[in-house]
C-alpha cells in the first residue's frame, strides 16, 4: 500500500513540471551563451584572416570576406621583410625557454614535493608571494642585472629571464602533481639499489610525462607574442623577434603594411593553433592534475 507522501507527488507530477521547464531554460541559455562567446571570439579571427588576403594595404578598405582574395602580402612579407629570421630567431627562444624551464621547474619542484629541509615552508610561502607581484615591476632591476652580465642585445639575456620568471608559479603548479605520486614507488626503488637521481630519471619524470608536456607547451608559446620585454632588451635588427618586427611594421607615421601585418599574425598563429590542438589532453590534464593539493 503506497503512503500519503507517493500519493501526493503522483498528484502533483505534471508532464511539463516548472522543474523540467527550468531545466530546459537552463540548457537553452547554456547553449546560446556559448555560441555568443563563440561569435565573440572568431569573429577577429575570421576578420584578420580576411584582411590578410584583401588587396591593398589598409584595415580600413579590408573585409572579412574579399572580394579578390590574393596570396600577395604572405609573399611579400617573405620577401620584402625579414620574416623568416624574426620566425627563427622566436623560434630558437621558445625552444632553449622549454627546455631550460622544464628543467628548473621540474628539479625544484622534485626537491619541494619529495625533501624535508629546513626552511622548506617559508620558502614555498615566499615562492607564492613572489608570483603575485606584476612582472613589469622588476624590469629595470633585470635590464641592469643584464647590463652588468653583458647580455642586453642577447638572445641568451631574455631566455635566462623568461625561464627564471616562470619558476615561482610553475613551481607550485609541478609540485602539486609529484606530491600525488605515491612516496612508495622511491622507496620500493631505494631498496633496490636506486639513487634519488635514477628515482628522479627512471620513475618520477614518466608518470609527471602529462604536466611535463603542459609545462613544455606553455613555456614554448609564452615567447611568440612578448612584446615589452624583448623590445627593452633587444636592439639589433638581427635579433629581433616576431613580436618586434611585425610592429616595426606598422609603428611609423608612413607605415602603412597593414595588411602584411595581418598575414604575418595568421603565420605567428597557426603554430601555436596546431600546437595546442594537438596536445589539448595534455594541457587539460596538466591543469586539473597540477591544481591538486600536495
Amino acid at each position: 500500500m503506497e503512503n500519503k507522501v507517493e500519493i501526493e507527488l503522483k498528484k502533483t507530477k505534471t508532464p511539463f513540471s516548472i522543474y523540467k521547464i527550468w531545466d530546459v531554460s537552463a540548457t537553452l541559455l547554456s547553449y546560446l551563451l556559448l555560441i555568443l562567446i563563440a561569435i565573440l571570439v572568431l569573429m577577429p579571427i575570421i576578420w584578420i584572416i580576411g584582411a590578410s588576403l584583401n588587396e591593398g594595404s589598409s584595415l580600413m578598405s579590408s573585409t572579412a570576406i574579399p572580394k579578390n582574395p590574393t596570396l600577395s602580402h604572405y609573399k611579400d612579407i617573405f620577401l620584402k621583410t625579414k620574416f623568416g629570421y624574426w620566425y627563427l630567431n622566436t623560434l630558437k627562444i621558445a625552444v632553449a625557454n622549454m627546455a631550460v624551464s622544464v628543467l628548473l621547474t621540474t628539479t625544484t619542484a622534485y626537491v619541494y614535493a619529495r625533501f624535508n629541509f629546513k626552511g622548506k615552508k617559508s620558502s614555498l610561502l615566499g615562492i607564492l608571494v613572489l608570483q603575485m607581484f606584476p612582472s613589469f615591476m622588476g624590469m629595470i632591476a633585470m635590464y641592469n642585472i643584464l647590463w652588468q652580465l653583458n647580455l642586453l642585445d642577447n638572445h641568451w639575456g631574455l631566455i635566462l629571464v623568461y625561464a627564471s620568471g616562470q619558476i615561482p608559479f610553475n613551481t607550485w603548479l609541478v609540485k602539486g602533481y609529484l606530491s600525488n605520486i605515491p612516496k612508495s614507488l622511491d622507496e620500493a626503488a631505494m631498496i633496490d639499489g636506486a639513487s634519488k637521481l635514477r628515482v628522479f630519471f627512471s620513475i618520477i619524470l614518466p608518470l609527471a610525462r602529462p604536466i611535463m608536456v603542459f609545462l613544455a607547451l606553455t613555456q614554448f608559446m609564452a615567447p611568440w607574442m612578448d612584446f615589452i620585454f624583448p623590445r627593452l632588451i633587444l636592439s639589433s635588427n638581427s635579433k629581433k623577434t616576431l613580436a618586434i618586427g611585425l610592429y616595426d611594421l606598422i609603428s611609423g607615421s608612413t607605415n602603412t603594411n597593414f595588411t602584411n601585418f595581418a598575414a604575418g599574425a595568421v603565420l605567428v598563429a597557426i603554430p601555436s593553433t596546431l600546437i595546442f590542438m594537438y596536445f589539448q589532453k595534455y594541457f587539460i590534464e596538466g591543469i586539473l592534475a597540477g591544481a591538486s593539493k600536495g
